[in-house]
């Protein structure tokens, strides 16, 4: 024990002392994700998934100046994205599953759209905490979420196609999870491309689907849908969740929506999810949900920033809120169920 400060210490365990290191991988990592971004915009790992090639090679098929190429490559094989053997390049088996464009597993998309526009809008984070307004595309005077996104069919789609790869581990995850074989039919509010309903119909071959949104969603879910052969069983109905019925359904679900929206907003959509299930039928939310103690999930808390910069009103929030929201509606029973990642699901009982 010290005499002067009463502490106790050990020869064994010396406590460390202060080091910038943490401060500056993170004050300056901006550095690695926009190497990553640049990687995923051109297309480094999809063509390293033909085949292996050297530093060379390498840069001629990517179009790329050799003054910077070297340390570009050699940098991603620091960070872990690359492997380099006797002078030749390749994936690892993280980046050949997920970030060839080639593959059905690939979430590059999500990626892209961060390259394209959270990047930009990242950068107007200190405003947006000063004035609590958002920061994107409609400027900090919006009063709508995505009408710009909406706008504009082609930036739709890509937007739609992040969420896809953001949420694809999440989706399969609930595919298998979920305790399908007591429902057998299911709406998506808000399903983008449609994936989380792609995911459980092909997982659970009796449930019939619906997915619900806007009308300029529809064909790029129709497209998606028709691309996984479930034209059968999942269908496109038009519609807003806020001036529209939920439709009837045995299991609503809501992935990555609740936090785009205000508290009133998210207490109306989980009432308007509450009438449209019969008596045992079950809402479904999930997010990136903060832990309960706010100390753990960086990413939950960090996406809450996104929704900052990103919408008008949305946050994202914790498990115990979600079921505080739910009993709040009429949901007699309502607990959480992680899933992937930084992603859990909040199941509600009616």
């Amino acid at each position: 024990m010290s005499l002067s400060t009463g502490v106790v210490t050990s020869a064994a365990t010396p406590i460390a002392a202060p080091s910038p290191e943490h401060i500056l991988q993170v004050g300056l990592g901006f550095w690695a994700s926009k190497t990553l971004l640049s990687a995923v915009e051109m297309e480094v790992f999809t063509e390293l998934a033909k085949h292996p090639e050297d530093l060379d090679t390498l840069t001629g098929r990517l179009g790329l100046h050799p003054r910077s190429a070297h340390d570009f490559f050699d940098s991603l094989v620091a960070l872990g994205f690359l492997e380099r053997n006797d002078g030749v390049y390749s994936n690892t088996p993280s980046t050949e599953l997920f970030l060839d464009k080639k593959k059905p597993t690939y979430i590059g998309g999500m990626l892209e759209m961060a390259n394209q526009r959270l990047y930009g809008h990242w950068n107007k984070l200190t405003p947006a905490l000063r004035t609590g307004q958002m920061q994107g595309e409609a400027g900090p005077n919006a009063t709508e979420n995505f009408a710009a996104l909406y706008a504009d069919p082609a930036r739709l789609k890509s937007f739609l196609k992040a969420m896809t790869g953001v949420s694809r581990g999440a989706n399969m995850a609930i595919a298998a999870k979920f305790p399908w074989a007591k429902y057998r039919t299911v709406v998506d509010a808000g399903p983008a491309q449609g994936d989380l309903l792609v995911q459980v119909a092909l997982k659970n071959t009796h449930l019939l689907g619906i997915g619900f949104d806007l009308p300029e969603v529809g064909p790029i879910f129709e497209e998606y849908i028709e691309a996984n052969s479930l034209s059968a069983r999942v269908q496109f109905q038009p519609g807003s969740f806020f001036t529209d019925p939920i439709p009837n359904a045995e299991v609503v679900m809501m992935g990555h929506i609740l936090h785009d929206w205000d508290l009133e907003q998210k207490r109306m959509l989980i009432s308007k999810a509450y009438d449209a299930l019969p008596k045992g039928g079950a809402l479904m939310v999930y997010e990136a949900l903060i832990d309960d103690e706010r100390r753990k999930n960086a990413f939950g808390l960090l996406m809450s920033l996104n929704m900052l910069v990103e919408t008008v009103g949305g946050f994202d929030y914790t498990g115990a809120d979600c079921i505080g929201w739910m009993k709040d509606a009429g949901f007699s029973e309502a607990h959480v169920e992680h899933l992937v990642g930084p992603d859990s699901m909040v199941i509600g009982i009616k």
